[in-house]
């Protein structure tokens, strides 16, 4: 059973703002959104808050750097209906995306180990040879759209050549190998115009520096989540105690 909210302290909603550097505003939509439990009503109808309120907020604001303000949000709402299998689905979600996310990491690390020491522009004789594909295949080997393709074409992240007969993009190998990196880097959180410099340091043949710090900096993120998601338990944990 949850505790009577009511009983102890009361703290108004300027008191739960001041202490995490929020507005009344940010509380009162807190509570509407589920995050924290019903208020507490003054005779004048004035909300009041408890520290079970506080510990509420608390758990929310240490969830969101390791699940997302949306996935926070949906765990803090299930864990306030009562719904806690639902709130522990939410979080296993959140692993097990980071799970993936450190394997797509892997992924690219692969897929620098195996670039080629010189990667500059290959002969047009490429285009039409075995390894040359059109953007339909390859959207589909990545899981994307055409569009999308066509969106980093535009970015310079692929440089498809046209089929002289037909007038359709042809991707040869380097193409299809740098569509392969633009994928895991967005993947990671990085945008096109962080990709395209990276991408343009392998083909020149420049050195893998860039794009190896890149991969170190988005390693550092991904532990970076997964200690605040520790973080988030142990608070979600606290929260849980309280209740009941």
């Amino acid at each position: 059973m949850v505790r009577n909210l009511q009983n102890g302290e009361r703290l108004r909603p300027i008191d739960l703002a001041r202490g995490h550097g929020l507005s009344t505003q940010a509380i009162r939509n807190y509570e509407e959104a589920g995050i924290l439990p019903a208020a507490g009503r003054t005779p004048h109808g004035y909300r009041t808050y408890t520290p079970l309120h506080a510990r509420a907020l608390g758990a929310f604001l240490a969830l969101v750097p390791g699940h997302s303000h949306q996935t926070a949000t949906s765990i803090m709402r299930a864990v306030n209906q009562g719904a806690l299998d639902e709130a522990f689905r939410l979080i296993d979600e959140s692993h097990a995306q980071l799970l993936d996310d450190r394997r797509t990491l892997q992924a690219v690390e692969s897929a620098l180990r195996d670039l080629a020491p010189t990667t500059a522009s290959e002969p047009d004789a490429a285009v039409s040879g075995p390894g040359g594909t059109f953007i339909g295949p390859l959207a589909g080997k990545l899981g994307i759209r055409s569009a999308t393709l066509r969106k980093w074409e535009r970015a310079g992240l692929v440089r498809p050549r046209r089929d002289p007969q037909t007038g359709y993009r042809v991707y040869d190998e380097a193409d299809v190998r740098d569509a392969r990196l633009a994928h895991q880097l967005r993947r990671g959180g990085y945008l096109l115009e962080q990709i395209a410099p990276l991408i343009a340091q392998v083909r020149a043949a420049g050195g893998l520096e860039p794009l190896e710090a890149a991969l170190c900096d988005w390693r550092g993120r991904l532990s970076a989540r997964g200690r605040a998601m520790l973080t988030g338990a142990a608070e979600l944990e606290r929260y849980l105690r309280e209740r009941g």
